[in-house]
């Protein structure tokens, strides 16, 4: 599968960096999109792409770059924060909660909203590509407010999935441990989880998850259904 245009928002670092630069680097003519204008036009300067400076929390800012990729092959709704509190829920300031809600899953909802009515009119088979984490299939004792945003956007992708079964957009989310990012200085290299995320959506996957997490979220799910209290997951 040849992936003609594509956008990326979160572009300027992280993932999005890597998944703009493998794009790129397949011959793909990229749409980047980032709050960090200077990073966002360096990038773009680099690859040779299109870039608009927006805020994913703001819904006009999303219709307009929609307007500007009308044929996007793929749609790669990647930008995301942490937050400043990574304790238990009740330790996160209310603005805070209310800043991550707003990027995190606020973001994933006006890109929807923006872009799905447009890829459902196209003729071809079109792909929506949504950064998830690990912390939205598992649930660890802290995460802050990142914890349950995450949870929130791969409930959504379910839903989308789901609701777009049967038409011309096949749906991806990947569901990453830590990567080694501006939001944490360990983890996998950002290039390595954008060739898995390119890969499942070529192979049209729903998810990726990392191998060596699928018995925990197997574990989180025989606790719900046996009612058991839940313990921190392990990787295997």
């Amino acid at each position: 599968m040849h992936i003609q245009t594509a956008v990326v928002t979160g572009a300027a670092s992280g993932i999005g960096r890597a998944l703009a630069t493998r794009l790129a680097g397949m011959g793909t003519s990229v749409l980047l999109a980032d709050i960090d204008t200077e990073a966002l036009h360096r990038l773009a300067d680099e690859l040779h792409a299109r870039a608009r400076t927006l805020d994913v929390s703001r819904p006009d800012d999303m219709e307009a770059l929609a307007a500007a990729a009308p044929n996007a092959s793929l749609v790669c709704l990647n930008a995301g924060i942490v937050g400043a509190s990574m304790g238990p829920p009740w330790t996160v300031p209310p603005e805070e909660w209310q800043r991550v809600f707003a990027v995190n899953v606020g973001g994933v909802v006006n890109g929807l909203r923006a872009f799905v009515p447009r890829l459902l009119q196209a003729e071809e088979e079109r792909h929506l590509l949504v950064t998830a984490s690990l912390a939205g299939v598992v649930t660890f004792p802290t995460g802050g407010a990142y914890a349950a945003s995450k949870h929130a956007v791969v409930a959504i992708v379910e839903q989308v999935a789901m609701a777009l079964h049967g038409t011309v957009v096949k749906v991806t989310v990947i569901c990453s441990a830590l990567v080694r990012t501006a939001m944490s200085p360990v983890g996998v290299d950002p290039d390595d989880v954008a060739v898995s995320a390119l890969r499942a959506v070529v192979d049209g996957a729903f998810a990726h998850i990392p191998v060596e997490w699928h018995a925990a979220l197997l574990d989180r799910a025989s606790c719900f259904a046996r009612g058991t209290l839940p313990s921190p997951p392990e990787s295997q």
